[in-house]
């Protein structure tokens, strides 16, 4: 039954044309990017020949490219995660899904993964533009690899956020809004950190950013895996317990 809901709820993603106008401006503003890397990278070609372990591609095109698809999709994360749960409830549909023979873990899960099908086919799209400078150089599949991850588990623990904030009001709008707000503090949580402390400290380590510049880098450790891990899990049975008490309330 999970696989059955999140197929349905992928399936009505690319049924919407909002999905489909904000997967092209994202592809289109990401390749924008990606060319203009490219171009950067060219003119310091001649500098970087003559130093001795001076970056290549995945430090000047590849990092910096999935630093700025993060922030993207992040920021696009709202608009398809806001109808999630609160289109149900205001519909009253979500009453027809407790009355079904699954648990509120399947509802939630379903729809979880069905969102999140859409942003692994964005970033999958996106892995297509440093794929292509294979023909004509050395690519550091490692690193890019690592990046691929890292931006996969903050689209995790966003999409999570972004169902959780949605089972808790009727209006899409108000789901929207919370989630970019909360999204946001997640943002700023180091930098505010860095300028009391003069160092990222707690505050720095909640940061969604924090461990995803680690990956950016090519290291990846547990530490930063199990943070995403651990947030998509907290968001989601918050979620089943959401569900729960609306269910009881019925």
């Amino acid at each position: 039954m999970i696989l059955t809901i999140a197929a349905r709820e992928l399936r009505s993603l690319f049924l919407s044309p909002l999905a489909w106008a904000i997967l092209a401006v994202t592809q289109c503003i990401l390749a924008f990017q990606f060319l203009s890397y490219i171009e950067n990278f060219l003119d310091l070609q001649p500098q970087l020949a003559a130093r001795d372990g001076a970056p290549g591609i995945a430090d000047l095109i590849i990092a910096p490219l999935y630093g700025d698809a993060a922030t993207v999709l992040m920021l696009i994360t709202p608009l398809i995660t806001m109808r999630a749960l609160s289109e149900e409830r205001r519909s009253r549909t979500l009453s027809l899904l407790f009355s079904a023979p699954v648990s509120m873990t399947e509802i939630v899960l379903g729809k979880y993964l069905g969102i999140l099908g859409f942003f692994v086919c964005t970033a999958l799209m996106l892995t297509f533009m440093p794929l292509s400078l294979l023909d004509g150089s050395a690519l550091d599949l490692g690193k890019l690899a690592a990046c691929l991850l890292g931006l996969l588990l903050v689209m995790a623990a966003c999409s999570a956020i972004g169902v959780y904030l949605s089972s808790l009001t009727q209006q899409p709008a108000v789901a929207a809004v919370t989630t970019y707000g909360a999204l946001l503090m997640l943002l700023i949580l180091r930098r505010t950190s860095s300028l009391s402390s003069g160092d990222s400290g707690v505050l720095g380590y909640l940061s969604l950013l924090e461990h995803y510049e680690n990956m950016l880098k090519g290291m990846v450790n547990s530490t930063d895996i199990l943070y995403y891990l651990l947030l998509v899990l907290l968001c989601l049975v918050f979620t089943v317990r959401q569900l729960d008490r609306m269910r009881l309330q019925a």
